[in-house]
């Protein structure tokens, strides 16, 4: 007998999409907490993380503070980019992580940058790509050494963008 036809709004399992985030921390064991950090994302139901880049240390921008620790992460995810930020809210969380005003510091913080070639506009809470990591090396540089052929929906291939910005320090550690 031939297989019944899937329920209605059943679509089955949703395709893999590959997602870049961005890791931060400049509290505490900042390095410390990235390496954890890339463990609790490899973690996340339906997720893998692919790539992981090395550490890279930065000034806060619009901000004061000690250094940041920064990293990147590619993942292989079949979770949509909602409950990737959800999942990713509950690892901050889990570190520490509170918002008590803009740029503060934070002992982890966790961008969605990238999500497949997606461009999702829902502010406050998800806008992807992430609207200012073509101006920041400390995304840029650890997303090249991941993802050297990146390209940033809406603006174009993520090594284009990184030479405008030779004045931002960001080395690697």
């Amino acid at each position: 007998a031939p297989a019944a036809p899937p329920a209605c709004g059943d679509a089955g399992p949703r395709p893999p999409v590959r997602a870049a985030i961005g890791l931060g921390a400049n509290l505490g064991d900042a390095a410390g907490r990235l390496r954890a950090a890339f463990l609790r994302i490899d973690a996340i139901p339906s997720t893998r993380v692919l790539a992981k880049s090395g550490l890279w240390r930065s000034a806060p921008v619009e901000a004061s503070g000690p250094d940041f620790h920064n990293a990147v992460a590619i993942v292989e995810t079949r979770l949509d980019a909602f409950a990737l930020l959800d999942a990713l809210r509950r690892i901050e969380a889990g570190a520490g992580r509170e918002r008590p005003y803009r740029n503060a510091p934070r002992t982890l913080d966790l961008d969605l940058l990238l999500y497949g070639e997606a461009r999702i506009d829902a502010p406050p809470r998800l806008v992807v790509p992430h609207p200012r990591m073509a101006g920041r090396a400390f995304v840029l540089r650890p997303l090249l050494q991941v993802a050297p052929d990146a390209t940033i929906p809406g603006i174009g291939p993520a090594a284009d963008q990184v030479d405008a910005l030779a004045g931002q320090r960001a080395d690697p550690v």
